[in-house]
């Protein structure tokens, strides 16, 4: 099981940004996937969620993203994202996708409910 995480970048505030979360070894659908992101003395924190497909499919977003960030899956080509727009100078952290499962059950968006981990990807908002 190995998840890759994308996409990150340098983006002036307001900007964009698309981050994927590719799997190798699984199949997504069968999993809750989440993306977390930890700034510079920051605790890690959970961003955005969705549950699998062979449970209820649904979402979760942290407060400071609604609105902002969509998730979402492409199981043709076994991946989640999360599309970011209106940055903010605070998204400023690195994003960790994660994965638990196999499981039907609705999703848990903390990074204790989560088994399987990418390395991260570098976002930075900054003008």
């Amino acid at each position: 099981v190995q998840l890759q995480a994308s996409g990150g970048g340098l983006v002036q505030p307001g900007g964009s940004l698309r981050l994927s979360c590719a799997a190798s070894g699984f199949t997504l659908d069968y999993y809750n996937i989440g993306w977390f992101r930890q700034a510079p003395g920051k605790e890690r924190e959970g961003v955005s969620c969705i549950s699998s497909r062979s449970g209820d499919g649904s979402t979760y977003y942290a407060d400071s993203v609604k609105g902002r960030f969509t998730i979402s899956r492409d199981n043709a080509k076994n991946t989640v994202y999360l599309q970011m727009n209106s940055l903010k100078p605070e998204d400023t952290a690195v994003y960790y996708c994660a994965a638990n499962g196999p499981t039907t059950g609705t999703v848990l968006c903390k990074d204790y409910g989560m088994d399987y981990w990418g390395k991260g990807t570098q976002v930075t908002v900054s003008s």
